[in-house]
């Protein structure tokens, strides 16, 4: 067995391609689209290239065939932010082979220190968390849009290395149909439905730009008290709800407003993996058409995933997620909505609150996907993921 690094289309066409030949007896595995994977790699795309770099690697067998790959990154902001300089790996995939799986581990740990890091997270992605983030365990459903779906095995490769449980994140699952509000939830939803102070909509999605202002407003309120979540621009939020402007449902993404400023927001979006599943992860003429047909006249997605949640800090506590899901519900129950499962994509148990929250409207955990760390200096101590409250 020998590594190659990708350096030109031959080797980033064999990191495509290595899972499609994989995962191709995989009945619940749906290949992501390939332009999604090259933006990760590309400066041009990613602005994580600004303070950081990124390398790939194959592992070839005897016959020069395709039985691995890896990829290692890191950001030098994000990096520095750790107790150890830590970097990453990410977009594993491998034959079921203990030793070609220590060999890739290898040669990215042997990179990573090489660029200064002491530790690396994987398999995590060289961006933000909403995307390739985390290892598979448990739920082994059809993956969610740019969400990892992996060989079970996978897991024993990690821990035998030595890589450690940095924290878990979950998906939780509810049907449209279940009631399934706590009654403390309920009756709160209801007393703030009552309230002339707090208004709840859905938006109009001719008025992007306010929402993009009243989106910052509560996310920078919400979020920002959270270590490593930084500040985000107007800018940053426009070009958050014009990325959604294709797939966006006015009935899936909603507001709060207490005496005219905005608390409170839901983000929500069709699950587009049911969509892309049928257009083999290439996004040409061909399969806009495709998903133009599935999504608009066939109708194909009945799963709406939950994007981003957030409450601004003197709004908390007080009911608004289930008042939220209380308004959002009476739209739901409607004959012509056509979503009847529910995802919150994210939710790391670093945050027993967000966990709480998620059980109490209804939510119950699908499926687990591990964040481990590997300390280079086998004798310094590990530590979990800082709990947030």
């Amino acid at each position: 067995m020998k590594l190659k690094e990708v350096i030109d289309k031959s080797t980033e066409k064999e990191f495509l391609q290595l899972p499609v030949r994989l995962y191709k007896e995989e009945k619940n595995w749906i290949r992501p689209l390939e332009r999604d994977i090259q933006a990760v790699f590309d400066p041009d795309q990613n602005k994580h290239f600004r303070h950081g770099e990124a390398i790939r690697w194959l592992l070839v067998d005897e016959k020069n065939n395709t039985i691995g790959r890896i990829a290692g990154f890191f950001d030098k902001k994000i990096a520095t932010s750790f107790e150890q300089p830590t970097g990453a790996i990410g977009f594993f995939e491998c034959i079921n082979n203990r030793e070609a799986a220590f060999m890739l581990f290898d040669r990215a740990k042997t990179w990573l220190e090489a660029k200064g890091m002491e530790a690396m997270d994987g398999p995590v992605n060289f961006g933000d968390r909403d995307k390739w983030w985390g290892l598979l365990v448990d739920g082994f459903y059809e993956p969610n849009y740019c969400m990892p779906y992996n060989f079970a095995y996978y897991q024993s490769f990690f821990e035998s290395y030595g890589f450690k449980n940095y924290f878990n994140q979950y998906t939780y699952h509810r049907t449209v149909s279940d009631s399934g509000l706590a009654d403390r939830i309920e009756q709160t939803a209801e007393r703030i439905a009552k309230n002339p102070d707090y208004r709840v909509s859905h938006i109009n999605k001719k008025e992007l730009d306010k929402y993009a202002y009243e989106f910052r407003h509560i996310y920078n309120k919400a979020w920002t008290r959270y270590s490593g979540v930084k500040e985000i621009t107007v800018t940053h939020a426009k070009a958050l709800l014009n990325s959604l402007k294709p797939i966006l449902d006015e009935r899936l993404i909603w507001f709060t407003y207490y005496k005219d400023e905005p608390v409170a927001f839901l983000v929500m979006v069709p699950e587009m993996n049911q969509i892309f599943k049928h257009i083999n992860g290439s996004l040409n003429l061909w399969g806009k058409i495709k998903v133009f047909y599935h999504l608009k006249i066939k109708k194909s997605c009945k799963k709406a995933l939950g994007l981003i949640f957030g409450i601004a800090e003197e709004h908390q506590r007080k009911g608004l997620e289930g008042a939220m899901i209380w308004k959002f519900r009476e739209k739901a129950l409607s004959t012509s909505f056509p979503y009847r499962e529910l995802e919150l994509n994210w939710i790391g148990d670093f945050n027993p609150t967000m966990m709480r929250i998620a059980e109490m409207i209804g939510f119950t955990i699908r499926k687990t996907h591990i964040t481990y760390r590997y300390l280079f200096d086998r004798e310094k101590e590990f530590k979990r993921a800082k709990r947030v409250s």
